[in-house]
């Protein structure tokens, strides 16, 4: 572990525990609200935003991170390292309030830095993990050096995001009905990428998974010129065996040497519905 920079970052980066344990990252929740009930993410399943959708038809309400839950985490961030720089990679500060939270909780605080990741999702925990790797091959860096590895990595991470249907963003008044119907009755799939931090639409592919998967995975690849020493894919619940394993194999025919796979936490999957696929790769 490095001898003096803690890293930070929300649960929407979909950062597992276990990964989160390894690395020693804090993770701090967002927050979702179905109905009149508001949990934090990452206290239970996004199974049940799917559920919940299916239920009622609506999708269920997100919210970034408050002042008070950055408050309570970075006092117990410095009760645990107080000689240690707490370094906050934020989820895409133009989609939250996340990170203008943090910036009013730190403000009194001399050993907080935040920095704007500009991505979301599993984009946001590739960038996270990469500092976290440079953290500890580096033991004695200090929050200087580990700003300037987080600047250099900002032209570097590029995310696609694809919906199974539009149904979610039907529901939560992204698409019209008609647009939703007729898309869905021809199998359109709209790709979203992340450009400075924002979720922008970008070519629509056309046909089941089974065809749109390996030419989106191909075309980012290439559009990118993407390292092939590790690849990142996203999925949200009902996104099948099958699937994963055409991916697995396309990967593998374009020489990816590593395949991560990272189930999205219940924020994404408010976003991109049941069944939806994701990839993150550094050019």
């Amino acid at each position: 572990m490095n001898k003096n920079v803690v890293l930070l970052a929300e649960t929407g980066s979909d950062i597992t525990p276990e990964i989160a344990a390894k690395y020693g990252i804090y993770i701090v929740p967002m927050h979702v609200q179905l109905g009149n009930i508001t949990k934090d993410d990452g206290t239970f399943p996004p199974e049940e935003v799917c559920e919940y959708y299916e239920k009622t038809g609506e999708v269920p309400k997100t919210s970034g991170s408050t002042p008070e839950d950055f408050e309570i985490i970075l006092n117990r961030i410095h009760a645990e390292h107080p000689d240690k720089h707490i370094f906050y990679l934020a989820y895409s500060a133009v989609t939250t309030c996340s990170y203008h939270s943090c910036c009013i909780a730190s403000e009194e605080r001399d050993y907080v830095t935040c920095f704007d990741t500009k991505q979301v999702s599993v984009g946001q925990a590739a960038f996270v993990i990469e500092v976290a790797e440079y953290l500890n091959a580096n033991p004695d860096a200090a929050i200087e050096q580990a700003v300037a590895f987080a600047q250099s990595l900002m032209s570097k991470v590029h995310m696609a995001f694809i919906p199974e249907n539009l149904d979610y963003l039907r529901a939560g008044g992204r698409v019209s009905n008609v647009a939703a119907i007729i898309g869905n009755l021809i199998g359109l799939h709209p790709c979203i990428e992340i450009e400075d931090g924002y979720l922008l639409a970008k070519k629509k592919y056309r046909g089941s998974f089974t065809r749109v998967l390996p030419q989106l995975i191909k075309e980012h690849s290439e559009k990118f010129n993407l390292c092939k020493d590790k690849i990142y894919f996203i999925w949200t619940p009902g996104f099948s065996d099958e699937l994963k394993e055409i991916v697995d194999n396309t990967a593998k025919e374009l020489g990816y040497r590593q395949i991560i796979w990272m189930k999205t936490g219940c924020v994404i999957t408010c976003h991109g519905g049941k069944g939806a696929f994701g990839v993150v790769g550094f050019n």
